[in-house]
């Protein structure tokens, strides 16, 4: 993992609108955890990602794959916060610090993703692209989010946490939507980091399992959950029964479940995939934002899709 511990000046571009203003851009420690949870606190469905990494494994942690890193101003107030590594996300307040940001992330030269809103990827890419970087895949994302008072489309009592004797079930199937959502198969590109993410995932109680006749019916990650919000990824119906609404039933009753003490479910899909939304539309989740992804060319061998994995 990449460490930074000097301060980094940036120089923005320069246009009329944008002054070329000296930021100041560091790794961030344990002793800036607070202010960190702070800032992302003020637009909690947009920063749930990261503040459910920080709340997991803190502000340092090679688990992440990445470092957090804070841009300030002259004053010392955060104006972004972002983790930069395998995957980019970020949080800012001016399009300064989003190019603060690109300037940082690409002397790192080795990350595969990058996700965020549709403006912010935007602008992110406006100066971290002009310097030759490729990317291989775009898409656009769409956020949903669901909140309390949520309407039980029918309980599954047999939906259930994973448990390790479940891995082999729910590996396959993680490793072919990542496959499918980014062309690149976690099981071949990184077998032993893969599993361990899986493993460490059912460890958590964040895979969510519906199973009958040791076949997997129904899957959904739980990737980040912080005091108000819960965020979902890997959400999958097992082909042969698909059309029996059993991805509408298990994923209104997992959100039942933990709307109990959350505020807000939320998650991301394809604006391609019009299957997923009506699902969605039909669990009681509602439209709010547009994402996009980029990922990006590297020389070397890939990563997979998933900011989960």
């Amino acid at each position: 993992m990449y460490q930074q511990s000097a301060l980094a000046t940036v120089n923005t571009p320069s246009t009329k609108s944008l002054a070329a203003v000296a930021l100041t851009i560091s790794a961030l420690k344990p002793a800036n955890q607070a202010e960190a949870l702070e800032f992302l606190a003020q637009r909690p469905i947009h920063t749930v990602a990261m503040v459910g990494f920080i709340n997991d494994n803190g502000i340092e942690s090679p688990l992440k794959r990445g470092t957090f890193f804070g841009c300030r101003n002259k004053s010392g107030q955060l104006e972004g916060v972002a983790l930069i590594g395998h995957a980019i996300l970020m949080e800012t307040r001016t399009t300064r610090a989003v190019h603060a940001f690109a300037n940082i992330a690409q002397s790192l030269s080795r990350s595969h993703i990058i996700l965020g809103e549709q403006q912010q990827v935007e602008e992110f890419w406006e100066c971290y692209g002009r310097r030759g970087q490729a990317s291989r895949l775009a898409c656009r994302e769409l956020l949903y989010e669901l909140r309390w008072p949520a309407e039980v489309r029918g309980e599954m009592p047999e939906l259930r946490p994973a448990i390790l004797s479940d891995l082999n079930l729910v590996m396959p199937v993680q490793s072919e939507m990542a496959k499918q959502e980014s062309g690149v198969d976690p099981l071949e590109s990184d077998p032993q980091g893969f599993a361990a993410r899986c493993r460490r995932r059912i460890e958590l109680g964040r895979t969510w399992v519906l199973i009958r006749d040791e076949q997997l019916i129904f899957k959904a990650e739980v990737v980040a959950d912080t005091n108000a919000f819960a965020y979902l990824e890997g959400i999958w119906v097992n082909p042969a029964d698909r059309g029996k609404d059993y991805g509408v039933q298990c994923l209104s009753d997992l959100c039942y479940r933990l709307l109990r003490d959350k505020t807000s479910v939320c998650l991301l899909v394809n604006e391609a995939n019009d299957a997923a939304q009506s699902v969605y539309k039909r669990g009681g989740f509602r439209l709010q934002s547009t994402y996009d992804t980029i990922f990006l060319r590297q020389k070397n061998r890939f990563d997979d899709f998933s900011m989960i994995q």
